[in-house]
């Protein structure tokens, strides 16, 4: 039995709950997150940053191999097809966003659909469900340990940081861990959780997804050997509490067989991107958008454009002027707004290098300047986005975004969703596994085999090639 401790609380929790206790309400949006961070880790098996990983990867060989998305035949260790799924999700920063500040889902998905290629007996669709459902709670409950975290991220990068700990959690459920097991799974994962923000912005950036998802799912097998680490991790200042200043934990209640549990999830959404950038660039672009519509009404044109005023929170690391590169691009504010006021929207193309070197839009990054007003927090939660643009004529047009459409208190449609869906996936797969993944996912408390999905993932449309091709060849 382990001692009264949060530490022993959440283990207990982890290996207490059950199917029964899961409600409508997460079920549907747990099934939500998964679809979406499927299309967006097999859009982003098409990016540099993936390849070079994988590239890496395949390096190392073991007994047991699971598969990688969109990539038919290829196999790796379980670990490395956590990671390199994990960064494929991230690569493009279009995968889901709580509340508090994390990305949830990439650390979680892609370790328990590598775990379960690996064991004897392959687990049902529920069992899916409430193993990821399980990481993303206990990413939930940890980050409200702290009210630091319920502002835009400033030292370390959430995913990095809970997300290894909802890999631990999720993967810990899904092996059957005792509570003592999975209070040990907790505390191997936190010795590997961390990451800086300083490599926002950068390649770096989507291995911190991948890194989750691998250190969790190792944490967890480590802990099913034995290994153990501090019982009170999360209890103490000096265990998980070294990355908030403000560290509250509290204990888990005692899950009840048959008593109702409240989920964090079931209280707070996820916000589903439309593009893929930073959340905050959401705010601006649906601004910058709302006053072309306002120029061309009044038959103003952007080449008479004197001024542009963005007005956001502060935050270091989205505030890139003129970028150079697609990961800066996707943290700049200057960069969506201008791209919104050229194209009345921002898509995946809009990140591609001809159109970022536009001398159109290179001009209208001149002429932004960026303001914080006192009323505008740094919380994905209250935040908002204003933009008025100028003109040389002295027309003046703003908008204001105080809640984009893909956010929690404006979620994207089932129909939006799926096809987003659809369009990220029609970029890897064949129709057959398009369909099939919808179908699987939408079933998915009724699917004996959960992996069933890691084949519809590997139904590539594509010619497979020889994985032996320079970086210089990379799309």
């Amino acid at each position: 039995m382990l001692s009264k401790s949060v530490t022993g609380s959440f283990g207990a929790a982890i290996c207490s709950l059950r199917s029964a206790h899961l409600t409508d309400a997460v079920v549907r949006r747990t099934k939500r997150m998964m679809l979406d961070t499927l299309g967006v880790g097999l859009l982003g098996t098409r990016t540099q940053v993936f390849n070079k990983l994988l590239q890496y990867s395949q390096r190392y060989s073991a007994q047991e191999n699971s598969r990688v998305w969109g990539r038919p035949g290829v196999m790796l260790p379980p670990q490395y097809a956590a990671f390199v799924n994990g960064v494929a999700v991230h690569s493009m920063d279009f995968d889901d966003t709580w509340h508090p500040a994390t990305h949830p889902s990439g650390a979680v998905l892609p370790a328990l659909l590598a775990l379960a290629d690996t064991l004897p007996v392959r687990p049902t669709g529920e069992e899916l469900l409430l193993a990821f459902s399980v990481g993303i709670e206990v990413q939930g409950r940890i980050m409200r340990f702290s009210k630091e975290a319920l502002d835009i991220p400033k030292r370390f990068h959430p995913p990095a940081v809970v997300g290894v700990m909802g890999s631990a959690a999720a993967t810990a459920k899904l092996l059957g861990l005792s509570p003592a097991q999975c209070a040990a799974a907790l505390a191997v994962a936190a010795s590997s959780a961390g990451a800086p923000m300083a490599n926002a912005a950068t390649q770096t950036k989507p291995l911190h997804a991948g890194n989750a998802a691998r250190r969790g799912l190792e944490a967890s097998q480590l802990a099913s050997l034995g290994l153990e680490g501090n019982k009170e991790i999360l209890d103490l200042e000096s265990g998980f509490g070294i990355f908030y200043g403000d560290y509250s934990p509290k204990e888990l209640a005692d899950v009840s067989p048959s008593g109702h549990y409240s989920w964090v999830l079931e209280d707070q959404d996820v916000a589903v991107k439309r593009f893929p950038a930073h959340l905050g660039m959401h705010w601006v672009a649906e601004a910058a958008s709302a006053v072309r519509r306002k120029l061309l009404d009044s038959n103003s044109y952007l080449s008479q454009v004197s001024r542009i005023t963005v007005k956001v929170p502060p935050s270091k690391y989205v505030n890139c002027p003129f970028p150079g590169t697609e990961h800066q691009a996707r943290h700049s504010f200057q960069f969506n707004c201008c791209t919104a006021l050229l194209d009345g929207h921002v898509s995946i193309d809009s990140f591609s290098s001809g159109q970022m070197n536009r001398s159109t839009l290179k001009d209208l990054l001149s002429k932004v300047h960026v303001e914080h007003p006192q009323d505008n927090h740094a919380s994905f939660d209250r935040m908002y986005g204003e933009v008025i643009v100028e003109t040389a004529q002295g027309g003046k047009y703003g908008a204001r975004c105080d809640t984009f459409y893909g956010h929690w208190r404006k979620p994207l449609s089932h129909e939006d969703l799926v096809k987003k869906f659809q369009s990220n996936a029609s970029n890897v797969l064949t129709p057959e596994g398009i369909e099939g993944i919808v179908h699987t996912i939408d079933r998915l408390d009724a699917t004996e085999d959960c992996t069933i999905l890691g084949s519809y993932l590997q139904m590539n449309k594509h010619q497979t090639r020889p994985l032996d091709f320079s970086l210089s060849e990379l799309d």
